[in-house]
């Protein structure tokens, strides 16, 4: 019997840059969707702010160097960084906050190194911990989580703070704003407060902080999503997840009053964003499946050690940053081995 056979080429041409650069985006909606229901118009300024000059900041640059603009802006790749830092900033971010956050994340974290696919450390994260390092004051201007127009805070009122820094009349601060669950954690321990007590407060859910674990959740469907789709390997977000809750499962049954428990750590803040978009970044972590589960779990180490003991309540950009200067050790060490060569001896 005679069988068809086609010609060669037999392996399928990889995938292009711009198609998975938009299944990314894709997977971001429904968190960023929850983002717009919790914390209002907020989210959608800082958005198309980060979304604009980041597209701005790569075609200046590629144009000073000569290089092609429109192929580079349609990858999507600045649009999948400009997105994730928008979603790191506060739901009040000032606009200038946003401009200047972008502008370091395109052109400091990415075209200074030659562009895509040279950058040793993940652009938005570059960004956003240049803002967290130098505004710390705006970069806690955090919404309490309620539904749209149940913040007191409308589109046109949340595009005139944006834009002017005004509040509307007879509204302070203190009406609107709350501290992230991560920060009330923080400043309740500082005050020798229990978890317990801590935990009691408006600003926590049933499993985690208010809105938050939802949004997390929602992070958690489009990662698995991404996987599905072989956007993404499994090594880092396992690796990063497991970490996190082996770390918050042991220091919590040793001292339940001192150290918050898995569920916390896993569904606040940026744990899971982090773990399936942000040290997902293939050029900027590991290349070899080995090494990325030591990246993965140096992430998720240095995220619950810098939240435990450091000074900030987050640490999973500073975590990002740190495993990306380990990362050419890391593949030195874990390259595999050649198929038909033997072990050094």
């Amino acid at each position: 019997m005679r069988f068809k056979t086609e010609s060669s080429p037999h392996v399928g041409p990889p995938t292009a840059v711009s198609v998975v650069m938009r299944r990314v985006l894709y997977a971001l909606v429904p968190g960023t969707a929850l983002y717009l229901w919790f914390f209002g118009w907020g989210m959608a300024f800082n958005i198309v702010l980060a979304v604009g000059t980041a597209l701005a900041a790569e075609a200046a640059v590629l144009a000073l160097r000569n290089r092609p603009v429109r192929p580079a802006l349609g990858d999507f790749t600045a649009v999948v960084t400009a997105w994730l830092l928008a979603l790191a900033l506060p739901s009040l971010a000032p606009w200038w906050l946003v401009v200047l956050g972008s502008l370091f994340a395109v052109v400091l974290g990415k075209q200074l190194y030659g562009g895509i696919g040279q950058n040793p450390f993940n652009p938005a994260m570059v960004g956003y911990v240049v803002l967290l390092i130098s505004f710390p004051r705006e970069m806690t201007l955090w919404l309490a989580p309620a539904g749209p127009g149940e913040s007191g805070l409308g589109l046109a009122a949340t595009a005139r703070f944006v834009f002017t820094g005004e509040l509307p009349a007879g509204m302070d601060w203190d009406a609107i704003t709350m501290a992230t669950p991560l920060d009330a954690l923080m400043t309740g321990l500082n005050q020798q407060q229990t978890i317990t007590e801590i935990t009691a407060s408006p600003v926590f859910g049933a499993l985690a902080g208010s809105g938050w674990e939802w949004i997390a959740l929602a992070w958690l469907a489009g990662g698995l999503w991404l996987l599905y789709q072989r956007v993404i390997t499994w090594q880092v977000p396992v690796a990063m997840l497991g970490t996190v809750f082996a770390l918050s499962l042991v220091f919590h049954a040793v001292d339940p009053d001192t150290y918050a428990g898995p569920m916390i750590h896993l569904l606040s803040g940026g744990t899971l964003l982090g773990a399936f978009f942000i040290a997902t970044d293939p050029v900027s972590g590991s290349t070899t499946p080995r090494g990325r589960l030591v990246f993965g779990a140096g992430v998720g180490a240095f995220t619950y050690v810098i939240r435990t003991w450091g000074g900030y309540p987050d640490g999973v950009a500073f975590a990002v940053l740190l495993m990306n200067m380990a990362v050419p050790v890391i593949d030195h060490y874990t390259r595999p081995r050649v198929f038909g060569h033997g072990e050094a001896s």
